[in-house]
Parts: structure tokens; sequence; C-alpha cells
């Protein structure tokens, strides 16, 4: 099943819209880059789409095929698949680079909602 076809809260952002998506966002943006020949990139991208739902509006879910859209993939450095960074206010501030069980995502970007 190809990772764009995400079912729930994941949304496919692109080039052209990771500005206005994940920079511009009014709450903190979980930013998957992930690629089709990926093997570890899948069973994470199910853990988001889970979590996405769980974390409901709290935190943002956006995916970005690093093949298809690489000004995005350069201007954040990601040398690594999966890698996924929190952005908060247009800002960085966090990344886990590599599949990690789904307990641990979840931790790591609980730390980041506000309260």
């Amino acid at each position: 099943m190809p990772q764009d076809t995400h079912q729930g809260r994941l949304t496919p952002v692109t080039d052209e819209t990771f500005a206005a998506t994940v920079l511009a966002a009014d709450r903190p943006v979980v930013v998957d880059f992930w690629a089709e020949w990926c093997p570890p990139c899948r069973p994470v991208s199910r853990h988001l789409a889970e979590l996405a739902e769980e974390f409901g509006d709290a935190l943002r879910f956006v995916t970005v095929n690093s093949d298809e859209n690489p000004q995005s993939t350069r201007a954040y450095q990601i040398m690594s698949m999966p890698t996924m960074l929190v952005f908060r206010d247009g800002q960085v501030v966090g990344s886990i680079v590599g599949a990690r069980p789904k307990n641990h995502l979840r931790l790591s970007f609980a730390r980041h909602l506000d309260g």
C-alpha cells in the first residue's frame, strides 16, 4: 500500500505546501520524511496514523515523500529514512531518526504539547 494513501489524520505535504502547512501551523507538527523504497517507513507510518488519532487536534501529523519533494528534504538535511521532525512556531524542536516502537514515539511527541 503506498504511503501517500494514509487514512485518518496524516496529511501529505509537498515542497509547495510545506511552509503553509508546517511552518505556519498554529500547533506543533510532526513531519514524517519517508520514501517508497524504505522498508521501516511502513510500520512507522502505521504508528503515526494511530498516534494522530490519539493526539487529535493537539498535534498535527504530516508526511513528506522525500523522493518527490527534494527541496524540503534538503532544507532539513534528511539523510536517513524514516526521519520525523517536530516543528513548533516554524522551528524544529525535536527529531527522531529511524524506526522506533509506537510507545517511544508517543512519549517523544507528548513532550511537545502545551501544558
